[in-house]
């Protein structure tokens, strides 16, 4: 309580109530417009504002903070009161008022507990101001003080604040009751609790809860929980935006139909890629039909293509699909032949032409490849499992050998995945070849298989296991292309060291 002894404050039935809030300048523009409308005791100018800052200036306010000064007698709205914190002008709060009548009677104690608790979630400054001017019930809607305290103790006040100001600008208020008990169903069904914040972070709150009863999100995990729910919703939560009947049913619906009606196996595809539930009906339903008629597939040759690659999806039907199929149409390959090419390089189908895969058949033009053959698609399967710059280096690693170009053809044309072999390991291989096994790299014509196998674990072995029997002399394809199992009963039945030459071993050793 002031004293009333400053003439500014004489009047007998004034009360002041003075608070402080976050250190920023006075607006004096917001002040300038007198208020006589309200106040008996006359026009409040920046004149008389200067009179009271200099009253106030001695008592512990500085001018540096923002003040906050109420008076009992005046009969301003209490929304009116508080604008110089939340940054509205006298325009704007009176069009605040006329459109939303209940800001008029609420308290200003009221007002402003809902603008701290904003304010504790993190909304704060110019996006509080953004959500006020968007759904003014946030200061006086009664779901917004359990709402809060549940983001703020049971979540930890993890949510996002962008994510509570979406759900707030875009949610009736009465919508926002019995938001922690779905938040609880979804923990209670299988959602860890260090993964719930996450997957609220990661949906639209007003589509995937707000919106939708208790018992349609109920419905919505028990479905889901027929093909790995609880992981699908995790992996991908922006699942829950969908509604139940007239998107998830049916999308889900077409892949089972695809399947044969497997429900295990749509369940693989969907963990593998949970985002393709995010495509309508229609346009899974175009790429399926595409594949069908302009490739020539089956029903189970397009799952196993989806199982493989569930990207296909979000290829471009006319800028991707089409074409890429057309092109192995005129290599000459079957609709058989495009199926078990789809199964091995499914990336060809998503991979751009113009900034990959034409870059891939320049190379594979230069190195003796012809236009329309079936080789020309095999190596462009290998290559597109490869980057242009590994497929340029191996190319290069090759000629520095003293391969030629009709060498690397006549190799590749045998075995395509040598262009999809990383350089480094390539290297390796040859180096290993040549130093330790002291073998000729124009070998590798004959079986360039060679390059393929792991070197510790099959090469070097092998090598160290045969060298001791049969010399060095030995067969690199038999050496390497034989099973395991016959390997070993090779290996049980090897001939026995001559007794000079294991005592010649022994005195080197």
């Amino acid at each position: 309580m002031l004293a009333t002894a400053n003439p500014l404050f004489s009047s007998s039935n004034s009360s002041f109530l003075l608070q402080t809030t976050n250190p920023s300048p006075i607006k004096l523009q917001a002040l300038a417009t007198p208020f006589t409308t309200f106040s008996p005791h006359g026009k409040f100018t920046p004149a008389n504002f200067a009179k009271a800052s200099r009253f106030l200036a001695p008592v512990g306010f500085p001018l540096t903070k923002r003040l906050l000064v109420q008076c009992s007698c005046l009969e301003l709205p209490s929304i009116l009161q508080s604008e110089f914190e939340m940054g509205f002008n006298e325009k704007e709060t009176g069009l605040l008022l006329e459109q939303n009548p209940a800001l008029k009677s609420a308290s200003f104690d009221s007002i402003r507990a809902h603008v701290l608790l904003l304010e504790s979630v993190g909304i704060k400054g110019a996006e509080l101001y953004h959500l006020i001017d968007k759904s003014p019930d946030v200061l006086t809607a009664k779901e917004i003080v359990p709402l809060i305290h549940f983001v703020l103790n049971d979540l930890e006040g993890k949510v996002e604040p962008a994510q509570l100001r979406r759900l707030l600008i875009a949610t009736v208020p009465r919508f926002l009751a019995g938001f922690d008990e779905k938040v609880k169903l979804l923990i209670k069904r299988g959602i860890p609790q260090e993964k719930i914040v996450h997957v609220l972070n990661n949906v639209n709150l007003t589509k995937a809860l707000s919106l939708k009863s208790i018992e349609e999100i109920e419905k919505t995990v028990t479905y889901l929980s027929r093909f790995g729910g609880v992981d699908i919703i995790v992996r991908r939560p922006m699942i829950l935006n969908f509604d139940l009947d007239t998107q998830l049913i049916p999308r889900v619906e077409l892949l089972k139909e695809i399947s044969g009606g497997d429900e295990d196996a749509t369940g693989i595809v969907l963990h593998k890629l949970p985002a393709i539930l995010s495509y309508s009906v229609k346009h899974t339903g175009g790429h399926v039909e595409l594949l069908r008629s302009f490739a020539g597939l089956t029903d189970p040759q397009i799952f196993k293509i989806f199982s493989v690659f569930p990207n296909v999806v979000s290829a471009s039907k006319e800028r991707k699909l089409r074409p890429r199929i057309e092109f192995l149409k005129q290599c000459g390959l079957s609709s058989d032949e495009i199926f078990k090419f789809l199964t091995k390089a499914p990336v060809f189908l998503g991979l751009s032409f113009e900034d990959n895969l034409v870059h891939k058949l320049v190379v594979l033009v230069k190195i003796g490849y012809e236009n329309g053959t079936k080789e020309l698609a095999a190596a462009m399967g290998a290559a597109s499992r490869t980057s242009c710059e590994n497929l340029q280096n191996v190319i290069g690693l090759f000629l520095s050998y003293g391969l030629t170009y009709a060498d690397i053809l006549a190799m590749s044309k045998k075995h395509p995945q040598i262009l999809q072999y990383k350089c480094g390991a390539l290297e390796e291989k040859l180096e290993f070849l040549i130093e330790e096994m002291g073998r000729e790299v124009r070998e590798l014509l004959s079986f360039p298989a060679f390059l393929g196998y792991n070197l510790d674990e099959r090469i070097k072995h092998r090598y160290e296991v045969k060298k001791l029997t049969v010399g060095e002399g030995m067969s690199i394809n038999k050496l390497l292309s034989v099973s395991d199992d016959r390997f070993l009963n090779q290996k049980q039945k090897k001939k026995p060291i001559p007794e000079g030459q294991s005592e010649r071993m022994m005195k080197v050793g």
